[in-house]
């Protein structure tokens, strides 16, 4: 019975007000005011609306041909909250304008626009590089010397990606076994089928490049595992040294006769220390993390294929932070320019690298 009565008497209200001077204009502004903040209030049900510059002009204008007593009813939407942010924000802009200096401070420009373009590019296209990596990928294709800070404030401004840092150490006393060395490492993966495949990785470490992978499905053995080596590392002088973990694996009698047959020295690591077999076992994580991992393989043979992609993008085309962003393997390329160069992709599209145009 309550709310017929308090309809009625605002039914008598409005017709009162429609008959004094300037009460339609006053009615139908605030009708539409009300049914405005109506619509601001559906608009969101978690957290307060936020008002839009429309938003503000409607409620203004409406506000113009009202009633100073009626524009404080009809004001359900603000509050002290807003009120205060407001008178805030004019005192700020007050100080502002009092005791800003009148002309603009001019500070560095940064880097020019063509080689910030490349960096976010080169970001966008490679997301799992960080600022070292792109930082030399950068000099290395345009001979512009930049710094992996400058490449840090370009994508925070442009780019806003999560930080990445880090990266393992390693012995130089490995670096004066020049070529007379190669270290070996093996590592399994799973197909599509979920079949297991082991792959041997053999590479140069004093050059950093890959020397050949090698492939078997199934469980090896030591003649798999000497099939597997020479697989890697056909056509190419076998070296003095061969560097390796203490893998049971390589205790095969298969094994150790195919190494006197070769004349070549096993050198083994420490026990339980990766740190003392650096830079294979920094090859395997690589290996996992930006190859094995982004793709499936069906075959022993389509992982073959992949991999040697791979490996011509590691050996010729990646720049590696222990070689100063060079190359393992250098190759004559013309450098490229900022304002006109392409993209070059690597492992089908996996990762793309600029050129000169």
């Amino acid at each position: 019975m309550r709310d017929p009565i308090i309809l009625l008497v605002h039914l008598i209200a409005t017709l009162a007000r429609l008959m004094g001077p300037g009460g339609l204009r006053s009615v139908v502004a605030e009708s539409l005011l009300v049914k405005h903040q109506l619509l601001i209030l559906n608009r969101s049900r978690h957290r307060a609306p936020n008002l839009r510059v429309s938003d503000r002009i409607l409620a203004g204008v409406c506000a113009l041909f009202m009633r100073p007593a009626r524009v404080f009813r009809s004001a359900i939407v603000l509050r002290p909250s807003t009120i205060l942010n407001f008178h805030r924000t004019l005192r700020q802009r007050k100080y502002r304008l009092l005791f800003s200096p009148k002309r603009r401070r001019t500070g560095p420009k940064g880097p020019p626009k063509d080689l910030v373009d490349a960096i976010v590019d080169m970001k966008r296209r490679n997301p799992r590089w960080g600022c070292p990596r792109i930082a030399q990928q950068i000099a290395l294709a345009f001979a512009v010397d930049i710094d992996k800070d400058v490449v840090r404030r370009v994508r925070a401004t442009h780019d806003r990606p999560a930080p990445r840092s880090g990266g393992p150490s390693w012995l130089t006393f490995l670096g004066h076994a020049n070529d007379s060395l190669w270290s070996i490492d093996l590592r399994r993966c799973e197909s599509a089928t979920l079949r297991s495949h082991w792959v041997l990785v053999v590479m140069d470490p004093y050059t950093r490049r890959i020397v050949g992978f090698g492939i078997h499905a199934g469980t090896v053995d030591g003649r798999a595992l000497c099939r597997m080596f020479n697989h890697a590392s056909r056509g190419l002088s076998r070296p003095k040294r061969l560097s390796s973990d203490h893998d049971p694996l390589s205790r095969f009698h298969q094994w150790c006769a195919h190494l006197r047959v070769l004349q070549g020295t096993e050198v083994k690591s420490v026990p339980y220390v990766p740190l003392s077999h650096p830079f294979v076992e920094r090859l395997i994580g690589t290996l996992r993390r930006a190859c094995v991992d982004q793709l499936l393989f069906w075959s022993a043979s389509d992982l073959a294929d992949k991999l040697v992609a791979f490996q011509d993008f590691y050996n010729a085309h990646r720049a590696h932070a222990s070689l100063d962003g060079r190359t393992p393997v250098p190759i004559r390329k013309d450098v490229a320019r900022l304002d006109r160069y392409r993209w070059d992709a690597h492992c089908r599209g996996l990762y793309q690298t600029p050129i000169a145009a």
